[in-house]
């Protein structure tokens, strides 16, 4: 089978690690985008258009190149809970997610020079209610800055979730199944 090389549009570790547990070939190209251009409060709206202009901003060079961009928000109640800025942001984020259920939005953009494929993926979290002092410990350590919501699920954050409807690993930051199926559309398979 004719293999393509794929180039992940994205820093995130997660990322990454996701398509090496998949066995999917692949190199790392940040794309040096300004997200503070994308306006919209609609967490469809905002993970598709983040996913677009990531994508977009790195450059085909070769023709058997595939570009993969995409981005992650947590949503309640439509608003959007992008990664806290400090330890009152997780905070207030946690605390609005307690005992509630949110969503968590990730839009995929896939591009060659001859196609593209655009996807979001949507899945439900619940959080069991928390504490003063569980929100409290969970913000005093490293993991929440970093993270749509303040929280990660594949960490500390997994004791905090009761439910969830919907694709684990879109919570981590990428829909893996769903990519490797869209991949295999750009002649790109796993080793």
């Amino acid at each position: 089978m004719a293999k393509n090389k794929l180039i992940l549009a994205s820093s995130s570790p997660r990322r990454q690690e996701l398509l090496t547990q998949v066995r999917i070939p692949f190199s790392v190209r940040n794309p040096n985008v300004d997200e503070s251009q994308i306006t919209t409060n609609d967490p469809v709206e905002k993970v598709k258009q983040l996913a677009l202009i990531k994508g977009k901003n790195v450059p085909i060079q070769h023709p058997e190149t595939i570009i993969l961009a995409a981005d992650t928000v947590v949503a309640y109640k439509q608003q959007i809970f992008e990664k806290p800025n400090n330890k009152e942001e997780a905070y207030q984020m946690l605390l609005a997610l307690s005992g509630n259920v949110h969503e968590v939005y990730t839009g995929v953009m896939i591009r060659s020079l001859e196609q593209k494929s655009i996807f979001i993926e949507r899945t439900q979290v619940e959080f069991l209610p928390l504490t003063d002092q569980e929100i409290e410990w969970y913000v005093s350590s490293e993991e929440p800055y970093d993270k749509a919501g303040a929280y990660g699920i594949q960490g500390l954050g997994a004791m905090f979730v009761k439910n969830i409807n919907g694709d684990y690993f879109n919570v981590v930051g990428l829909p893996i199944s769903r990519v490797v199926r869209e991949l295999k559309s750009f002649s790109v398979y796993p080793d």
